[in-house]
């Protein structure tokens, strides 16, 4: 039985697109359609972080992370993943 070459890929890694905040969680927003909730516990810098320091976050490795540049906070999309 042959296979196709794309079978054979690895699938491929998740990557954010957006960050929302509510008021207990924030949520990334994946490339591939996906949505994950995290709740703000999970980072005691988000937690105690001013809206508008959660509002000041940046993509970093092309979607791979979230970085805070006012808490020094950065967040891996696949950790966050096999946390859930």
């Amino acid at each position: 039985m042959n296979s196709s070459p794309s079978s054979r890929l690895p699938s491929p890694e998740p990557l954010a697109i957006d960050v929302s905040f509510d008021k207990d969680s924030f949520s990334i927003a994946l490339a591939d359609g996906r949505e994950i909730s995290v709740p703000l516990e999970w980072s005691s810098r988000l937690l105690k972080a001013s809206a508008k320091q959660r509002k000041n976050w940046r993509l970093i490795g092309g979607g791979i992370g979230i970085h805070w540049k006012d808490v020094d906070e950065d967040v891996l999309v696949e950790s966050v993943l096999r946390l859930s």
